[in-house]
């Protein structure tokens, strides 16, 4: 049994980049052995398994023939017979096609250090094509700060369109797309990645309404979406299981984004209460330093100041039929010191 740590681990330490996770294949063993030796299996399609101490995950080297549509539709075979190399050569990038061994040796079958250093993006084999996550990973990687001056080979650009057109990006589960445009908000080049998925078309299979794509103003992935969201009319993602937090700070923005001093001032006071201040307190001063909130910036900053000065807790003294006429009472004169 020999263990290789490969992929991204590998790609990032070449670059400089101290790896977040590391991922390792097992080359000539089999499920029973690594169990027996107190691995933990967890993959459901294929042998993955955690290391007893550290956690991380072990696979065995494997092959895979497509069977199906989608990313699931394939046959693996992982005997002890894989070598390093076929395992190596089902995998989507040549910068991610390459292993270390223990001794810090690395192998290199395609490649992948001069694609690393020539900053490119080129696709391993025609079988790149026939896994359509593939595409939507490519543009992901442009999220990262250290691949985002990459660029695609020739070759790699045509098996994307390829994938595009088998119209396989339709099969993907909607979990795993949201998976994916969630790791890409976490990066610094969001934008690129929206922007790829717009330039090659992949958009159209689950954002079809993405026009848009600078998502640029912050670091915090929820207020990147939402600020997306507003560039494109929110109507982003309507099949997407958009967490309720994110959908929450969407939501915020939306209806911030309608406050209007010259509205009337019961329209006000009723926006005011469904946006909840107070509660969203800090999300709210992050979302005044989006490009689209300048204008009324200085107005909600007012409205904060004002709402914070109301002194709820005299609510516990009144009768319970009079509360929300008492609360209009107090957003009314709040509002009114600023209008």
């Amino acid at each position: 049994m020999k263990v290789y740590k490969v992929g991204g681990a590998v790609r990032d330490k070449i670059l400089g980049i101290k790896p977040i996770d590391n991922d390792w294949v097992v080359v000539g063993s089999s499920p029973e052995e690594m169990v027996s030796s107190g691995f933990k299996p967890i993959g459901k399609d294929f042998p993955v398994f955690l290391h007893p101490e550290t956690n991380e995950e072990y696979a065995l080297a494997r092959t895979e023939k497509k069977d199906g549509y989608g990313y699931q539709g394939f046959n693996f075979y992982f005997g002890k017979d894989v070598s390093l190399e076929k395992d190596l050569s089902r995998r989507d990038l040549t910068i991610n096609a390459i292993a270390e061994d223990q001794n810090g040796v690395l192998i290199d079958p395609f490649n992948g250090i001069n694609d690393i250093e020539n900053k490119i993006f080129r696709h391993v084999s025609s079988a790149f094509s026939e896994d359509p996550l593939r595409a939507i990973r490519v543009a992901r990687f442009k999220s990262y700060k250290h691949l985002n001056g990459f660029n695609l080979a020739s070759g790699t650009e045509s098996a994307l369109r390829e994938i595009v057109e088998s119209e396989e990006i339709s099969k993907l589960s909607m979990d795993r797309l949201w998976s994916e445009i969630r790791r890409a908000l976490e990066n610094e080049h969001s934008s690129d990645f929206f922007r790829m998925l717009v330039d090659f078309k992949m958009h159209k299979y689950f954002l079809p309404s993405l026009k848009k794509t600078e998502c640029i103003s912050t670091k915090n992935e929820k207020i990147k979406w939402a600020e997306l969201q507003q560039k494109n009319n929110f109507v982003l993602g309507e099949k997407l299981p958009i967490p309720n937090d994110f959908s929450g700070v969407t939501n915020t923005l939306r209806l911030i984004s309608g406050l209007d001093k010259n509205d009337e001032i019961n329209e006000l006071i009723e926006l005011v209460q469904e946006i909840n201040f107070i509660r969203n307190e800090e999300i709210i001063k992050e979302l005044c330093e989006l490009p689209a909130l300048d204008i009324s910036h200085s107005f909600i900053g007012d409205i904060l100041t004002e709402l914070k000065k109301i002194d709820f807790s005299v609510l516990k003294e009144i009768d319970a039929d009079k509360i929300n006429e008492e609360k209009n009472k107090m957003f009314h004169i709040a509002l009114m010191k600023i209008l």
